[in-house]
């Protein structure tokens, strides 16, 4: 069992930066593979980044390709979204996600088992 928790989430003005974190617990041993989801209120869940475990493959969302890096330290034991030039249509709760095994579609929800409560960001225009 892994335990994820998402922070650093909060209110930024279009055009600001902001980095997620996302700190694993639990079952740390394993080798996962992990990303980052969003969710916008009245839309379903869409993919953004995800990160392969030794960090040598990255998969982004084209919404967010150039603007968002996806990063992780293993001996942390955490996860990174660095975003800028965030935009309104950023605004979401942002979830992190992991999995074990890697997922054959990166950017498929169903491919991960474990998930965090989520943060929030929001983007004033």
């Amino acid at each position: 069992q892994v335990q994820l928790v998402e922070s650093g989430g909060g209110l930024v003005q279009a055009g600001g930066s902001r980095r997620l974190s996302c700190a694993a617990a639990g079952r740390t041993s394993l080798t996962y593979t992990m990303a980052w989801f969003r969710q916008s209120p009245g839309k379903e869940r869409e993919f953004v980044a995800a990160i392969s475990w030794s960090g040598g493959k990255t998969v982004y969302a084209d919404s967010v390709k150039g603007r968002f890096t996806i990063s992780r330290d293993n001996d942390k034991n955490t996860m990174y979204l660095q975003m800028i030039s965030l935009k309104p249509e950023d605004t979401a709760v942002y979830y992190c996600a992991a999995d074990p095994l890697s997922p054959a579609d990166y950017t498929d929800n169903a491919g991960y088992i474990y998930w965090g409560q989520g943060t929030q960001v929001t983007v004033s225009s």
